[in-house]
């Protein structure tokens, strides 16, 4: 099944491995066949990953970027997924977890960086704010 991007003038998104930007209009990019793909608002810098449920997105994210190279990043992404799960009672973000880590086994990562902006969205609540970096999504519209 094809995927249609429709972008906004300039906006940047990584196509696997490439980084792409639209030119001075809106535009419709129609993807054929499978292919790793993430918008500039899903783009997280390492600088940025100060939380930790940004420290858990930022290696799904290089996963999912660098599929060949994903055993790299799965180390980091385990660790800083078990501190997590060590500190959070809420059985519904627990069950996200194992979700997470569920489609990070199957090499599902996109579906695991989804899953993660709950875990950012969680944690930007507790803490009473929202930093900039990542979109969760709560701004779009």
């Amino acid at each position: 099944m094809p995927l249609k991007l429709s972008l906004k003038p300039g906006e940047k998104f990584v196509l696997n491995g490439a980084v792409v930007q639209n030119g001075d209009r809106r535009g419709v990019l129609v993807l054929q066949n499978k292919a790793s793909v993430l918008r500039e608002k899903d783009i997280m810098q390492e600088d940025e990953a100060t939380t930790p449920a940004r420290r858990i997105y930022l290696p799904v994210m290089m996963m999912y970027l660098d599929e060949a190279g994903a055993d790299r990043y799965y180390d980091e992404f385990v660790r800083r997924l078990t501190e997590f799960m060590g500190v959070i009672a809420n059985t519904d973000i627990l069950a996200d977890c194992v979700a997470i880590s569920k489609n990070c086994m199957a090499r599902e990562y996109y579906r695991a960086l989804m899953q993660c902006r709950k875990l950012i969205d969680y944690e930007d609540e507790r803490l009473g704010h929202v930093p900039s970096g990542v979109s969760t999504g709560r701004d779009a519209g």
